[in-house]
């Protein structure tokens, strides 16, 4: 990846001033009120991958996200001057919460905008650690059209913008990851993997772990429906998506940040893109296997693991678990792009001939013996010789979806698969 970029059309940079002794002054700025959080070693996680695999568990710091890093440090470095009118920011939900705590540490006004669609949990957090000292705008279904008006109000109201990612204090400060995990780790790291939304966490880490951990391999981790820093690598330049899957909201970012871009194509070994539902399906298997409950973006990094699987074998490896701010209400959602990701659930709209009797003829002769109906809606109008009928069908395992098929074709029956038709799947489940 990087001789890609380096082959790639010069574009105009911007200089990239971030330094290891700016993430150790950022160090000491923050210890007085950002607690360590721990590197813990993972039995299961090791076994499957067959080598040594840490967890940097910050998803149990005190926002329940390394967000908190980069917002104090930033924010406790401003002048009077600056703070005159106040501070305001943009976040899908874990900046907000560590701006939003700042401003209650120490006591200044701030104002933050969030997309609409953030979880709930993560909306009534950020009230919770600004209290009385900050005011929450919903706005925008993503992060980007949250942006947007933040800035546009920061200018009408004067008030100092704090980055969520693309400003070297609070780079520096996202750092501080690493200051600790290197001083917590007994044995050389061989394999880093950290989640990628603007590129706040892999710029500050990267910049440390090149001065005192070279060898590291740094890999960053994005999800499928928002590769933002994989595809400005490739292009050779800052890249706007045009749309973007909100799913993993804590990395959902249309367009990264250009200082962070400088940093990653110099630092990063290399981008893995994770589809949704392998992201649902890792997040489950750590509440399930380890107790752990993460939000979408905290099991980026983790789930990337497969993508590695025969370089890291024998290897010592750390993932971090960058947040844990995850809606109880999401769960559901959850569950069902895992399952659809496993193949375990599949829905079809299906032309049932308007006669008695076609519905058993389906389910007896169509369903095998450990298919089961999830889903089903059906209204009958007998002005018509078929009805179209949604159904939802769980498999046990996902090599019944053949037999499946062939059942249902044998059978004569008229169908639609819901969910090869994206447009149709959000319209319809």
């Amino acid at each position: 990846m990087k001789q890609q970029v380096e082959q790639t059309e010069k574009t105009e940079k911007t200089e990239q001033t971030l330094t290891a002794e700016d993430v150790i002054l950022a160090s000491h700025n923050i210890k007085d009120e950002i607690s360590p959080t721990p590197l813990q070693y993972n039995a299961i996680l090791s076994e499957r991958y067959e080598c040594n695999v840490y967890l940097k568990r910050e998803d149990l710091q005190s926002v329940r996200s390394f967000k908190i890093r980069g917002a104090y440090n930033r924010i406790k470095k401003l002048s009077g001057e600056d703070l005159h009118n106040g501070i305001i920011c943009a976040s899908a939900g874990n900046h907000a919460q560590g701006v939003a705590y700042s401003c209650h540490l120490l006591k200044i006004n701030g104002k933050i905008f969030m997309p609409s669609t953030t979880p709930k949990q993560k909306v009534n957090q950020v009230k919770f650690w600004g209290r009385e000292d900050v005011e929450i705008v919903l706005v925008g279904d993503t992060f980007d059209d949250a942006y947007e008006k933040a800035m546009e109000c920061s200018k009408v109201e004067n008030r100092t913008f704090i980055h969520p990612f693309d400003d070297f204090d609070v780079i520096a400060g996202q750092g501080t990851v690493a200051v600790e995990l290197l001083n917590d780790s007994q044995e050389p790291i061989d394999y880093l993997f950290a989640a990628i939304g603007g590129g706040g966490l892999v710029s500050g880490v990267g910049t440390y772990m090149k001065q005192y951990s070279p060898d590291t391999k740094l890999i960053g981790v994005e999800p499928m429906g928002a590769p933002g820093m994989k595809e400005s690598l490739s292009k050779g330049k800052v890249t706007s998506l045009k749309e973007i899957d909100p799913f993993v909201d804590g990395a959902a970012v249309k367009t990264v940040g250009a200082h962070t871009f400088e940093i990653c194509k110099d630092l990063v070994e290399d981008i893995v893109v994770v589809p949704e539902g392998k992201v649902c399906t890792t997040l489950i298997s750590l509440y399930n296997e380890n107790a752990i409950v993460v939000e979408p973006t905290g099991a980026l990094s983790i789930a990337a693991l497969d993508s590695y699987k025969e370089q890291i074998k024998g290897k010592t490896v750390v993932c971090i678990v960058s947040g844990g701010n995850n809606d109880i209400g999401r769960m559901q959602e959850i569950k069902e792009r895992s399952k659809i990701y496993e193949g375990l659930q599949h829905y079809f709209i299906v032309q049932f001939p308007q006669r008695p009797g076609a519905l058993r003829e389906f389910l007896l002769d169509v369903l095998g013996p450990n298919d089961d109906i999830s889903h089903f809606e059906y209204t009958k109008k007998n002005n018509r010789e078929t009805g179209p009928a949604l159904v939802g069908i769980e498999l046990k395992d996902k090599d019944d979806y053949f037999p499946l098929m062939e059942r249902i074709k044998a059978k004569g029956f008229l169908y639609r698969e819901v969910n090869k038709d994206k447009a149709l799947y959000q319209m319809l489940v």
